[in-house]
């Protein structure tokens, strides 16, 4: 007789476990010194990969590493060296109004608060819940593409948005975990549960939850 696939707590309490035994203390894959840089390193990962935004930020921080200095940049020097993170038009733009709105009104320090992240430029829901996570250690699970497809795949959301996962996901998560778990999905996802490689049908995760699981998991794309 077939093994049955798991129930929906019995899923969460296994990816929980499993999660934690594979990355006790997941590392935040961005390099950075402070909340500033983190700020800006996150907002530069949008549409490209943590490796390269780690190979320009070094150079970035050798012509300026706070909001003071940064403001004083111009937006061509700026967009010079993150060319290769891609959309350099914009976020240069971003970085530099961010840090000068940081030096007019919060006295060049990045604000411990969501709301006040979501006005800055080029600072979404999801970069805001990175910061305040990371930066700061306040609970949050930002949600992006990746752990969208990997919560549908484990059948822990229905969802068409990753609005409609993150609800989902703190619904069912305990929330001293949801900062580290963001980070171990993600990393388990590069890993092991990649877009073109799993399908919901070769992971361990995958495997054990849904284990009569015979086709490939159509996921609803954000």
């Amino acid at each position: 007789m077939p093994e049955k696939n798991l129930l929906k707590q019995e899923r969460v309490a296994f990816i929980l476990a499993e999660l934690q035994k594979r990355y006790p203390n997941p590392p935040i894959p961005l390099d950075h010194k402070d909340p500033y840089t983190l700020l800006v390193a996150v907002l530069l990962s949008a549409q490209c990969t943590d490796e390269r935004v780690n190979q320009v930020t070094p150079s970035l921080w050798q012509l300026a590493d706070n909001p003071f200095n940064m403001a004083k940049q111009s937006v061509d020097d700026i967009q010079a060296i993150i060319r290769p993170c891609g959309l350099s038009p914009q976020k240069s733009k971003a970085i530099k109004r961010l840090s000068e709105i940081l030096v007019e009104q919060y006295q060049g320090i990045v604000p411990n608060d969501m709301q006040a992240l979501e006005t800055l430029p080029g600072v979404g829901h999801k970069t805001a819940g990175v910061v305040m996570a990371q930066a700061f250690g306040v609970p949050a699970f930002p949600v992006d593409t990746h752990i969208h497809r990997l919560a549908q795949r484990w059948g822990l959301t229905s969802g068409k948005n990753v609005a409609q996962t993150e609800l989902d996901l703190k619904r069912l998560f305990p929330k001293e975990r949801w900062n580290d778990l963001h980070l171990q999905i993600i990393y388990y996802g590069r890993e092991h549960c990649q877009a073109r490689a799993c399908h919901g049908l070769v992971c361990p995760i995958c495997t054990t939850c849904y284990p009569n699981r015979k086709t490939a998991k159509v996921i609803k794309k954000p």
